[in-house]
């Protein structure tokens, strides 16, 4: 279990990572998704703030469990790319916990950390923080390297693969 204390996202001090143009969960151009960023806040450990809109509801105020899921995959996948933002992995296994429903409308905070790495998988612990820092869900997932995902310059390029500035 990760420490409940505040993320303690500093930009300009912690290192953002790129985001894709078309992402459900980070892409700048999504006008569907959900556009969070992503800052490396230690080794092989990241972090991201969102505010959920009420469109991604399942129930009244209760965030859709697909979208909690959605963002516990997404920051486990980040949490590998620390150090090496074109080395991408899929996700293989995630193992999901729900402990709290997730309102909308309110800050939340997620974490995610590599716990080891064995050749061509690597394995994160996540967490989605609610605003007094109770632990809503949590996974864990295990993730495999992919050949043939783009890799060069110019095909990152194609697909918007860049940091924004803030």
């Amino acid at each position: 279990m990760m420490d409940n204390a505040e993320i303690g996202i500093e930009k300009g001090v912690h290192n953002k990572q790129p985001n894709s143009a078309n992402c459900f969960v980070c892409g700048r151009d999504n006008v569907n998704g959900l556009g969070l960023s992503f800052y490396e806040v230690g080794p092989d450990e990241v972090a991201a703030e969102v505010v959920i809109p009420s469109h991604f509801e399942g129930y009244p105020g209760i965030v859709h469990g697909g979208i909690v899921a959605s963002m516990l995959d997404e920051i486990a996948g980040r949490a590998v790319l620390v150090g090496d933002h074109e080395h991408f992995r899929l996700t293989a296994k995630l193992e999901i916990r729900y402990r709290k429903p997730v309102p909308s409308g309110e800050l939340l905070r997620l974490r995610g950390v590599v716990e080891r790495r064995r050749g061509s998988v690597a394995f994160a612990h996540t967490e989605l923080n609610l605003p007094d820092g109770t632990i809503a869900a949590e996974a864990n997932a295990a993730l495999v390297d992919f050949p043939g995902l783009p890799v060069d310059e110019e095909e990152l390029k194609s697909l918007g693969w860049k940091v924004d500035p803030d």
